[in-house]
């Protein structure tokens, strides 16, 4: 067991945010729980604290809206102010069409959630982690950030933007003691396809058949381990992938 820790998790009442949430819940540490839905973050606040010894704080919060981050963090009790670690999971896909009929909506969502969300809490938190001279940034990116795929178009975008943005926040903070990571899995078997594909199970069950994806734990291991290294050590980025899943061959039209 590691010293106890502050940590944030955004996105913490989907599958993703329920994985690292009761790993670092394991350790005792102190949570601090985003959600877009009250009654889940006190279901999920709930749950933790009766099986675990990790006290717990909720922020129903919407990330595309600066003023609400703000206002949230500067309310936060005492004991969870100085944050030691945030993670930043909020965020998703939607569709996987062709570029050309998608919906705006649905491009300008991810942006505002993947990109938009992901910078604002990340810089109303950062002066404090500063003035601290502690503190580690962890980004949940994902592979479509490293290989682009048909029907990716803005997700792919975002998760790029969201890969360079942790590097270069590396590289404005390695003299502040802060350490920044970005985690880049590839297939998880989650909620993400349902989502993606707007409720249709069928489709998002398609994503996973025949294969042996990742499960939301094994990311949940591999991002705890990462906070738990030695101060002197920062992970820049881990690309996890399941066994039965590579990086395939570039698209080829031979006009037939």
């Amino acid at each position: 067991m590691t010293q106890q820790k502050t940590v944030f998790i955004s996105g913490a009442t989907g599958d993703f945010g329920k994985a690292f949430a009761s790993r670092f819940a394991l350790n005792n540490d102190r949570l601090i729980l985003h959600g877009r839905s009250e009654d889940k973050l006190n279901s999920l606040k709930s749950e933790l604290e009766n099986s675990y010894d990790s006290p717990c704080h909720i922020c129903n919060i919407d990330l595309t809206k600066t003023d609400e981050i703000l206002s949230q963090i500067a309310a936060l009790p005492q004991e969870f102010q100085n944050i030691d670690i945030l993670i930043n999971n909020a965020g998703g896909a939607l569709g996987a069409a062709s570029a050309e009929k998608e919906p705006l909506d649905d491009w300008l969502t991810m942006i505002d959630i993947n990109v938009k969300g992901l910078v604002s809490l990340t810089h109303a938190l950062l002066e404090n982690m500063v003035q601290n001279m502690a503190g580690h940034i962890i980004n949940i990116g994902s592979t479509a950030g490293n290989y682009p795929y048909p029907g990716g178009h803005v997700y792919c975008a975002s998760k790029a933007f969201v890969k360079q943005f942790s590097l270069a926040l590396r590289a404005d903070l390695y003299n502040k003691n802060i350490r920044v990571s970005n985690i880049e899995p590839g297939m998880v078997e989650t909620q993400f396809s349902k989502v993606r594909f707007k409720g249709d199970e069928k489709a998002a069950e398609a994503v996973y058949a025949g294969t042996e994806p990742l499960q939301a734990e094994d990311i949940a291991e591999a991002v705890f381990w990462t906070a738990s290294l030695p101060g002197h050590m920062n992970i820049n980025r881990m690309e996890i992938m399941p066994t039965k899943q590579a990086p395939g061959p570039l698209l080829v039209d031979r006009g037939s």
